[in-house]
């Protein structure tokens, strides 16, 4: 993290207000197979690797760690990006998961390895963690878009990880990137009370891909309050890894610790330093926000032609091309919502009970999450919906 260089003292944040709770039980059962102790194993580990710098054997080390991690996890497209610089070899390592029904489109989830002038067991061994904690939740879950796991080298020299990638892999190879998440510096301080998470969103120039980032951003909100046990603040995204993408005219989206800690870049950002719960809690965060933006789905509730409540409520098709049939066939009524991908409500329709009603939903092809209830607000159900 270069941040506290040259912007630290501007930080800017204010509280979000979560409007829209979009709660799906598949995304909390991912979730809920996070352990703390393999996350403190992995900042442990981290902190064990030592300084991490260019030209260093432990950067080279680090490295073949994540590298070794992946394939335990099952990962088999896995790619070093190498490239020069000051005269050492060094190389971003990108895995990637392909998705189901998007392949060509893709979410990146990222953070740099490497360190300055200490082992940087929080900027940014708690982004590398987490990284690798997602990637290991979302290893054999299905979902909608290809997910790109990325681990940028020399961050802390001025991101020339991040600028190498995007000038001569992304640009060139007119990559369609829906999302840059970007994970960095996310311990807080030890002792202190650390509840809060800040959610960065481009201001930048060019203004095309602000609106889009700011939703997201709002997403990533919402989501971690949904999720964790963490309150959320929105500043505006600089000094890390996604700054290449954003000044190119991709969307992104960040995590930066709201208690800012005075430790990084010194021998003291030390895993002792750091607050290894709020990390976990980060880590429910960002694995949860990882699942929605790639539109994971379970795809034992996605084969059938039809989705019943008992025996009073039916949905279909599901896919679906421009019409959604909802059945009523019970005595009671029934509220129908769906959302889009920034957990916006789209649709609302009441039904009636023996009512059978035929909608039409003019939204692009993708996942949709949609939720039943009572007329009271009782979730009944929750469910996807693949609009082909």
């Amino acid at each position: 993290m270069i941040k506290k260089i040259t912007f630290g003292l501007l930080l800017l944040l204010f509280t979000v207000k979560v409007f829209t709770q979009v709660y799906d039980p598949y995304i909390q059962e991912k979730v809920d197979l996070l352990s703390y102790d393999t996350l403190f194993s992995r900042l442990t580990d981290f902190e064990n690797l030592g300084i991490k710098e260019p030209g260093t054997a432990s950067l080279n080390n680090t490295g073949n760690w994540i590298i070794s991690l992946y394939e335990s996890f099952g990962y088999s497209d896995i790619v070093t990006d190498t490239f020069n610089y000051a005269g050492n070899d060094v190389y971003n390592i990108i895995v990637t998961k392909t998705g189901t029904l998007f392949p060509d489109t893709y979410i990146i989830v990222d953070g740099h390895y490497d360190t300055y002038n200490g082992p940087g067991v929080n900027d940014n061994g708690t982004g590398t963690a987490i990284v690798l904690e997602t990637a290991r939740i979302l290893k054999d879950v299905e979902t909608a878009y290809s997910v790109k796991f990325i681990h940028f080298t020399a961050e802390e020299e001025g991101l020339v990880g991040s600028y190498h990638y995007v000038e001569n892999v992304a640009l060139p190879q007119n990559m369609d990137i829906k999302l840059v998440f970007n994970i960095d510096e996310v311990g807080g301080i030890a002792g202190e009370v650390n509840n809060t998470i800040t959610c960065e969103r481009d201001e930048w120039a060019p203004p095309s891909n602000n609106a889009a980032s700011a939703a997201y951003t709002n997403t990533l909100a919402t989501l971690t309050e949904i999720y964790s046990a963490l309150n959320t603040s929105i500043s505006y995204a600089y000094g890390s890894d996604y700054v290449p993408f954003m000044l190119n005219g991709y969307v992104v989206t960040g995590l930066y610790e709201y208690n800012e800690s005075p430790y990084p870049h010194s021998l003291y950002d030390s895993l002792s330093k750091l607050d290894p719960v709020y990390v976990f809690e980060v880590t429910k965060a960002s694995v949860a926000a990882s699942l929605y933006f790639s539109e994971a789905y379970d795809i034992s509730t996605n084969t059938s032609k039809e989705e019943y409540i008992g025996e009073q409520f039916k949905l279909y098709p599901n896919p679906f091309n421009d019409f959604i049939n909802l059945v009523n066939e019970g005595e009671e009524k029934f509220v129908f919502r769906l959302f889009n991908q920034y957990a916006q409500s789209i649709h609302i329709s009441n039904l009636n009970p023996t009512m059978h009603s035929q909608i039409a939903v003019d939204v692009p092809s993708g996942i949709y999450l949609y939720r039943l209830s009572d007329t009271n607000g009782k979730l009944l159900k929750t469910g996807k919906l693949i609009k082909r």
